[in-house]
């Protein structure tokens, strides 16, 4: 990893992930995680002040770069529910089979390279009758907007870390494996709408 992958592009994602429009998404979804929880991408650890200590027991992150476990560690420091950070990427989760009770996925899926093994992975961690709690930016409803993100995307990808725009996040999901029951996608307000169309949801495994 070079300098600007550990040291630049954590701040950037921190900021833009932390930004008052994306919070208002993650107040209203990381609440619905319970149980043991596996947060894929945890960052910079910015979901950690909206779970529900009541409801859940110990959060395990999973996060591949340095600059953002750095960034994850600080705000680990403080937290009444156990967290534990790992390095580790989304196709590759160090976690038993049938352990988590809830899967977060925050703003993660667009820049996993390979989102069908990492589904897979969530999916094969899952209980029965677990659950997957997703807010996920991705391809637009509007014709208009997805060519622009199309256009956009390849340098959008080189200077986000691989982030993708144009992503079918309840496409991607379903076909993973899991059986949507909850979804929302729609603009987000006050931000750009060739990044800011969001899916926000809930999904089992069928």
């Amino acid at each position: 990893m070079g300098f600007y992958s550990e040291r630049i592009l954590p701040n950037l994602i921190a900021c833009a992930c932390g930004s008052k429009p994306i919070l208002k998404h993650r107040r209203i979804m990381v609440p619905e995680a319970e149980g043991r929880v596996l947060e894929v991408g945890m960052g910079s650890g910015t979901n950690l002040p909206y779970y529900d200590g009541e409801r859940v027991s110990e959060i395990v992150g999973v996060e591949p770069s340095e600059g953002m476990r750095i960034k994850a560690r600080r705000a680990i420091d403080g937290q009444s529910i156990p967290v534990e950070l790992i390095d580790a990427p989304g196709e590759a989760l160090p976690v038993e089979d049938a352990s988590i009770d809830t899967v977060l996925l925050t703003f993660t899926l667009c820049t996993i390279p390979d989102y069908e093994a990492a589904l897979a992975e969530m999916r094969r961690v899952l209980k029965p009758g677990g659950k997957l709690v997703f807010v996920e930016h991705g391809l637009a409803a509007d014709a208009g907007i997805a060519r622009w993100q199309r256009r956009v995307e390849p340098a959008w990808k080189a200077i986000g870390g691989g982030c993708h725009l144009t992503r079918p996040m309840d496409k991607l999901i379903a076909d993973g494996g899991f059986r949507i029951d909850r979804l929302e996608a729609d603009y987000t307000p006050k931000t750009p709408k060739f990044s800011g169309f969001v899916y926000r949801g809930l999904a089992g495994v069928h």
